[in-house]
């Protein structure tokens, strides 16, 4: 009578890896003969195929891990959790997991989502390409690092992960969705169209890719075929909140009765996301001004920015305390001991400022001139900022311990990571990130040559024309119009400062003046920037270029006065803002005596 053999177990095939990876591997495919979905088994085994040399048949094996994951009930359990946001269970269930099993690529590759859902992106990329580094062939791992340095704005590197995702599957409409995105943030938005139109050939019913495509034929300015493009995906989703936001966001179509009713009954929809009824709310906001229902659009405004200020929870008094140690930090000395340190190229021209205040103008009339390149809001310098200021360090006293061969080095790495922005070979390009009126002092330190524009409008106006604003990212500071009031005091407390230290080096553009005599301002605005007159200047509309902000079909119509005074239908609501402005809104255009210098 024939005695079959023990089924070896994982403990025996784990000894024997160090020793006799051969005999390792022989036990480990008994073992998978029998249990075919045991991932462990295969891992083991492509752990003995390394030790043996034999690297192509240790990748397939890796890869059957990972296929043989789907049948584990603890990687299920831990997948269920993060599909219904149980995060905290997800995380303990997946410790357990790899403080048991260190090498499940699957389990890893789970952490990493988790990492990522939370925005600990650092960690997020340390995951997957330690997944990376144990099955060089997972794909999905791939792409999910592609997305996660996408998302840390670092998209040459991420373009970089998806070919080589795609040299092995290049057929996955979603690797196509993700490279578009990402063309999209360096500028190159008609290969990302084309991405865009081929995934939707193969796969027509994804609405929230007809959405992307929407999004980039607006920044490229083909209205009429963006709105098309947001339709086609309300038809598929009507609750999809963002489509009906983007069309509301273009401000030159008028929502007619039925949308109306289409947007109010999705808002009633059972289980709608907190995402989609805000951009919802915010939507029917800009369907009610239209008719000039007042109370009914405030309301609507009002509810969809509650919604976002509840998520980001944004407190007022951090920019306040920025703002008082920017202004002991930087300070005459700080620039007079520095003086020759940065960067002496000058070709980066800054405009900043509130949003909402004209610098998407400005920053058309300027990329009309021969010498000026338009690219869009750069995130470089807050990520220099980060940079320099290390993981512990504090900004802006940090900048003060930098050395001179230090600062140099910054100002040359922002032209190094701009460049990729820069489709011409003109001498000067526009980074119009309104943000960056926090980092004028950094600006300054690393780019001395560098021209600062301060864009400028009047504080009830910019101030509302933010809170009607959903913006897609950041800007937490605009979803309550106290802490909008107090921003804008702080903004401009900062601006007076620089006026102050470094007098006559940003220029201030009143979003007024531009308006009442658009010639004038625009001819002086160039003698500023030391550019000589060109007349495309003053047809800045005539010049074709992708514009990604909320004003992009706004520049490319002549100056009008249209949104002036769109707040005051608003003011008996606005006693919150004005309170929080104070004297700020008392001097317009005028700083108040207490941030006059002297």
């Amino acid at each position: 009578m024939l005695v079959s053999a023990p089924r070896p177990t994982l403990g025996q095939i784990r000894r024997a890896l160090d020793e006799a990876p051969a005999t390792a591997l022989g036990d480990a495919r008994r073992l998978i003969r029998v249990e075919p979905t045991n991932a462990e088994a295969h891992r083991l085994a492509a752990r003995a195929l390394r030790k043996l040399g034999r690297e192509d048949e240790a990748e397939a094996s890796e890869l059957d891990a990972i296929s043989a994951s789907v049948h584990d009930p603890d990687l299920q359990q831990a997948a269920h959790a993060l599909a219904t946001g149980a995060l905290p269970v997800a995380e303990r269930l997946l410790r357990e997991r790899l403080k048991a099993i260190p090498h499940d690529v699957a389990a890893i590759r789970m952490f990493a989502e988790l990492a990522g859902r939370i925005n600990r992106l650092g960690d997020a990329e340390n995951l997957l390409r330690r997944a990376l580094e144990l099955a060089p062939a997972f794909a999905a791992a791939r792409a999910n690092l592609a997305t996660v340095l996408h998302r840390q704005n670092r998209t040459t590197e991420a373009l970089a992960e998806l070919d080589k995702v795609e040299t092995a599957d290049n057929e996955n409409p979603g690797y196509a969705n993700l490279r578009a995105a990402a063309l999209g943030r360096i500028g190159e938005f008609e290969e990302a169209i084309t991405l865009y139109r081929n995934v939707l050939e193969k796969m027509p019913g994804q609405p929230k890719i007809w959405m992307s495509l929407g999004h980039a034929l607006k920044t490229v300015g083909q209205q009429q075929e963006s709105i098309a493009a947001y339709r086609a995906a309300l038809d598929l989703q009507p609750t999809l909140g963002e489509v009906w936001w983007s069309l509301a966001n273009l401000k030159t179509t008028r929502f007619p009765d039925d949308d109306l009713s289409r947007m109010s009954e999705a808002l009633n929809a059972p289980a709608l996301s907190d995402d989609d009824r805000l951009h919802l709310h915010f939507a029917l906001g800009k369907a009610h001004e239209e008719r000039e229902q007042w109370p009914e659009s405030f309301d609507h405004y009002a509810r969809g920015n509650a919604i976002r200020h509840g998520q980001l929870g944004y407190e007022p008094a951090l920019i306040s305390r920025f703002v008082e140690k920017a202004r002991e930090t930087f300070s005459d000395m700080f620039f007079a001991e520095r003086a020759e340190w940065g960067c002496p190229a000058p070709d980066p021209i800054f405009i900043l400022g509130m949003p909402r205040a004209g610098s998407t103008l400005i920053e058309q009339i300027l990329a009309s001139h021969s010498a000026v390149e338009g690219t869009m809001e750069l995130p470089d310098i807050p990520a220099l900022v980060a940079q320099a200021c290390g993981k512990d360090g504090i900004y802006p006293a940090e900048i003060a311990n930098l050395g001179a061969s230090e600062v140099r080095a910054l100002g040359e790495a922002y032209l190094d990571r701009t460049r990729i922005q820069r489709k011409t070979y003109r001498p000067f390009f526009i980074d119009k990130l309104p943000n960056n009126w926090m980092h004028v002092g950094f600006i300054r330190l690393i780019l001395p040559n560098a021209r600062i524009i301060d864009a400028r409008r009047h504080p009830l106006a910019s101030c509302f024309s933010n809170f009607k604003q959903h913006f897609a990212r950041g800007q937490g500071f605009s979803y309550d119009l106290a802490g909008l009031g107090q921003y804008y005091a702080d903004y401009v407390a900062l601006m007076a400062h620089w006026d102050a230290v470094q007098p006559g080096q940003v220029r201030r553009v009143i979003y007024e003046d531009l308006i009442d005599d658009s010639d004038s301002a625009i001819r002086a605005l160039l003698k500023q920037l030391d550019l000589p007159f060109e007349d495309r200047c003053l047809r800045f509309w005539e010049t074709n270029r992708p514009v990604r902000t909320a004003s992009s079909e706004q520049v490319r119509r002549p100056i009008n006065r249209e949104g002036l005074a769109s707040w005051s239908p608003y003011e008996p609501w606005l006693g919150p803002l004005k309170n929080a402005l104070g004297e700020i809104l008392e001097y317009y255009p005028a700083l108040p005596p207490t941030l006059r210098r002297g």
